[in-house]
């Protein structure tokens, strides 16, 4: 009688995140040691640290042993902003999801889908389809203008519960915000912090070469929605099919107990927090009554936020006279309203868009008729919930301290630069196309990477014969699509997290997609060497 085989199973992320640890620190006993001279440059008026092209000296390497569990603690001290941002969301929405706000929403939304099918049109095309792509091409434009990556953490728990509904998976939620914004961010059309940085450290005019990079932009959200779509419709049509299937349980679990449009009327606590709402929007309006809103180099002057107000009191007014749940809705509608305005307007970042979540949380909660114990017993419960997100995040910068301490992460970088030289344009352009794809597993952050290489890339692209706005394509694109599926990007392990999707689960089911824009990513990048292009 034959033994029956024994189910493979795959490491957890913390494991797999701690193994690239350990694999960094054994490196840093046998990579050479090496630093680059830095200074700091103003780019658009922030100060940047840079690397001083052909400063790179040899040093003694610091080979990592009992550091790679010092590590985890210094990952921790790097990266606690975006903790605390993860546990404030986290209690914010759980606090929020005690009225059933959210699932009111999402079925009141089925519903208005299922009657947008008498059109033939619509039917035909599938509303559903229409939905995800409209979401994800949104999310991908805030991922090109603004570089929105860590805010679509704060979405998962919107579009997951959504997806579940629709009859997809969380695969296909996550898809529609982090995803959509990954596209978008690869597709940089007037990304300050990737395009803006690059260019401007190499020289070439801000955000000139936008034509060609609105191409660029388009192929890859075709392809990437796509790939989405098909891959729904799949799992539409047979729900069992999805690689996280058991893992959603969760989630279905707390559909079940959606419900399905019952309205509770609003009372004295909604009406007060309306009225507390207006009058803060109401202060703010005169305190700034014009907005600069940048986009990319374009500064738009705009009356939002007196805007913002009326439309408030108006659909306020109206939502209270429905029930308190649509007021809550109003709440985390506006919420996401002041995020945008926030960001493009005056330069929010970690700190104020978790305070933002926080106060709907808390708003959403009064609100509701809750009180002071029992909101900050559901914030517990949520940031609970969520710590495992949280925790990752830290986990995986402890890859690259233990590279830095080590001293080799320069090592590696000027390594590779040496090693494209000699080669022809397209060759060069190859190896550098590969060198940001892989440098990605390194340093997730695009304004650092763009920091750390494009003053060397730069001058080696002058060498070699190409544009150095192609260089600048170069890095935008190859630093775009392996920080999708790279375990030491802490947006996204923490929105795997956060959405129950097992790593492994995810790399095996974005792998053929990543495989086909790293392709597709390249082709598109050998226009920039032969073709005449705007700005290049």
């Amino acid at each position: 009688m034959t033994k029956p085989k024994k189910k493979r199973t795959f490491p957890h992320t913390y494991v797999i995140i701690f193994s690239l640890i350990v694999i960094s620190a054994i490196l840093t006993w046998f990579v050479p040691g090496g630093e680059f001279a830095r200074e700091t440059v103003e780019v658009h008026g922030i100060n940047r640290e840079v690397i001083v092209p052909g400063s790179f000296v040899e040093v003694e390497r610091e080979p990592q042993s009992w550091q790679i569990f010092t590590s985890i603690f210094q990952g921790f001290k790097r990266t606690h902003d975006i903790i605390f941002y993860i546990l404030m969301i986290g209690g914010a929405f759980w606090i929020m999801n005690e009225s059933k706000a959210l699932d009111v929403a999402i079925f009141s939304f089925l519903n208005f889908t299922k009657r947008l099918e008498r059109f033939k049109f619509l039917k035909f095309i599938g509303v559903n389809n229409l939905v995800i792509t409209l979401i994800m091409i949104c999310f991908s434009f805030f991922g090109a203008v603004i570089g929105m990556s860590e805010e679509t953490i704060a979405f998962v728990i919107i579009f997951v519960p959504l997806a579940i509904s629709m009859g997809y998976d969380s695969i296909v939620g996550v898809s529609m915000c982090f995803l959509g914004a990954g596209l978008g961010f690869a597709g940089a059309l007037l990304n300050p912090f990737t395009i803006g940085i690059a260019q401007g450290l190499s020289g070439v005019q801000l955000f000139s070469g936008i034509e060609y990079r609105f191409v660029i932009w388009l192929v890859i959200n075709f392809i990437g929605i796509g790939y989405v779509l098909r891959y729904a419709n799949r799992i539409k049509k047979n729900p069992t099919l999805s690689p996280v299937y058991a893992e959603d349980e969760y989630w279905r679990k707390k559909g079940e107990e959606e419900v399905n449009g019952r309205k509770t009327k609003a009372g004295k606590s909604a009406w007060g927090i309306f009225i507390a709402i207006a009058i803060v929007l109401t202060i703010c309006s005169f305190l700034f009554p014009l907005t600069h809103m940048e986009i990319g180099s374009t500064t738009v002057v705009t009356p939002i936020i007196p805007i913002a107000t009326v439309i408030w009191i108006i659909a306020g007014i109206a939502a209270l006279r429905h029930s308190v749940q649509l007021l809550i809705v109003n709440i985390l509608l506006f919420t996401i309203l002041f995020l945008i305005v926030g960001v493009m307007g005056y330069g929010w970042y970690i700190i104020e868009i978790a305070s933002l979540f926080l106060v709907m949380g808390l708003a959403s909660g009064v609100a509701f008729g809750n009180k002071a114990s029992q909101l900050a017993k559901l914030f517990i419960e949520g940031a609970k919930d969520i710590m495992s997100a949280a925790l990752v995040v830290g986990l995986a910068s402890g890859i690259v301290v233990v590279l830095e301490q080590g001293k080799i992460i320069d090592s590696l970088l000027n390594g590779s630069a040496t090693a494209m030289q000699g080669y022809g344009t397209l060759t060069s352009v190859a190896i550098m196309y590969i060198f940001y794809n892989v440098l990605n597993a390194i340093i997730a952050s695009g304004s650092a990477k763009a920091a750390l290489t494009i003053p060397i890339m730069s001058q080696f692209s002058d060498l070699i014969g190409i544009s150095r706005q192609a260089t600048v394509t170069v890095y935008q694109v190859g630093g775009g699509f392996t920080n999708l599926a790279s375990p030491t990007s802490g947006v996204m392990v923490g929105v795997l997290s956060i959405a129950k999707i097992p790593y492994n689960k995810w790399l095996r089911w974005f792998l053929p997609l990543l495989l086909i824009l790293i392709v597709a990513g390249f082709l598109l990048l050998i226009p920039t060497i032969y073709m005449e292009l705007s700005g290049f």
